[in-house]
């Protein structure tokens, strides 16, 4: 066997081992329904959103925090005004919010903000007894029902979660859509099926909660990454928290809509992802061979809750492993190797013969044409279990169904390009401007308001 199959077929046999359990995360969705939780009392929570010259959105963000059909006295809505030069700070205080300013030119970045928000709310609000906090970007809308179905989950011992993200803007372009369709696929397929196997799912920045013992176990927000979610994650797996997903608490998000505002969004999260390998693979490696060891705690309602088992911990080690690990960079490696036979081939290089040349070129369409068919899958079975939860047109699904593996292979060069730089934080403008009861008037997601 030529070297060149030779190392196309490792490359697929790796793929195969490491990630074909999360075909089996496929049926484990489709086969079992999303884990139900009855509260039975209410806890208080703060609501926490940094954002830098937000004024467009985050109103809204903070009347729909208000107008949730929870206890108004159990939960309040902070927002950090950071370095802003705008009146984000006037409008979340009008709309019933306690604002903070933040101007610090040094430590730039959400990370910071909410590690400041954290901090000052522990320091100078101990006495409202907050258990749990919400974190939210100032461009997102909360279902009427959030609290309500995140409170049932923590009344249930769990300690941190994830919820449903949907889209405030699925139709505004091929980008957005292409977004929207890896979310709704994430929440149903990934951090559904974990959930079910009573594994830990993973936060993905906004809409999730995070319990006040665990915010002063760890003296606030010391993530600081570009990609403070997953390093956050990281950390909590390899101490032995389960994190867990709460399908009905539900969430609108804005994404960007033109190709450069998400290159560069995605830039700065596979540099992160980088960066979060490098401290944690390690870490993480150990506790899938059962290195770490952790101090277990008793379960229970404030308490929190750890994974259940050894097997379980080590497993939720291993699947947060492959998620941080560059595997893109195996890919990138095939390709390469595989165009550098081409082109030696075609310079008369004598240690590539026809068979070699052959070979390679049938790699190379093999890579292509799996890679998009692959993709293409995902997004279809996200689009059609879960179009009733997303306001888009079947032609706006099939579309972004088609472009969808245009817009993940963009990742390639993306990743290639983190390799090499280091970006810094920036925000992203946001400027759909609406409430959450123009959701709610709409037909599909109508449907997941009122559930």
């Amino acid at each position: 066997m030529s070297f060149i199959s030779a190392y196309n077929l490792a490359i697929f046999l790796i793929f195969m081992l490491c990630y074909t359990y999360q075909v089996y995360y496929v049926y484990v969705a489709l086969r079992y329904k999303p884990q139900q939780y009855v509260a039975h009392d209410q806890h208080r929570f703060a609501a926490i959103s940094c954002g830098r010259n937000e004024a467009a959105v985050i109103g809204q963000l903070v009347k729909s925090l208000k107008c949730q059909d929870y206890p108004s006295e159990l939960l309040d809505v902070f927002v950090v005004a950071d370095n802003c030069t705008d009146n984000t700070a006037v409008i979340a205080e009008q709309a019933g919010a306690i604002v903070f300013r933040r101007n610090n030119k040094v430590e730039v970045g959400k990370s910071y903000a909410l590690d400041y928000a954290f901090k000052r709310i522990m320091d100078e609000y101990a006495d409202k007894g907050y258990e749990g906090f919400f974190v939210f970007d100032s461009d997102n809308l909360a279902d009427s029902h959030f609290v309500s179905a995140m409170n049932a989950a923590y009344d249930n011992g769990e300690q941190i979660l994830t919820s449903y993200r949907n889209t405030k803007n699925f139709g505004s372009s091929w980008i957005s859509s292409s977004y929207s369709l890896w979310f709704l696929r994430e929440s149903r397929y990934i951090s559904g099926a974990r959930s079910a196997l009573d594994t830990s799912c993973l936060i993905g920045g906004t809409g999730f909660m995070v319990s006040a013992r665990i915010i002063e176990e760890n003296g606030g927000w010391p993530y600081h990454t570009l990609t403070e979610d997953i390093e956050f994650s990281s950390s909590s797996v390899v101490k032995g928290y389960k994190i867990g997903f709460c399908n009905d608490a539900v969430f609108y998000d804005e994404q960007p809509t033109t190709l450069s505002a998400s290159w560069t969004q995605r830039l700065r999260w596979a540099k992160g992802f980088y960066q979060v390998a490098l401290r944690y693979c390690s870490a993480l490696l150990k506790g899938v061979l059962g290195g770490v060891k952790t101090t277990q705690v008793s379960e229970g309602e404030g308490d929190g809750i750890r994974l259940s088992t050894e097997r379980r911990r080590r497993f939720a080690c291993y699947d947060v492993f492959m998620t941080v690990a560059p595997s893109i960079l195996l890919t990138l490696a095939t390709l390469v190797v595989n165009t550098g036979y081409l082109v030696v081939g075609a310079l008369g290089g004598m240690s590539v013969g026809p068979v070699e040349t052959h070979t390679a070129v049938e790699a190379l369409l093999m890579c292509g044409v799996t890679s998009y068919l692959s993709l293409f899958g995902m997004a279809a079975l996200a689009a059609y279990t879960e179009h009733e939860r997303v306001d888009a047109t079947p032609r706006q699904l099939l579309r972004a169904t088609l472009l969808f593996p245009f817009f993940m292979l963009t990742y390639v060069p993306i990743s290639v390009q983190a390799l090499f730089t280091t970006p810094q934080w920036k925000p992203v403008k946001h400027v759909i401007v609406a409430s959450i009861d123009e959701f709610a008037a709409l037909p599909a997601a109508e449907k997941v308001v009122t559930k």
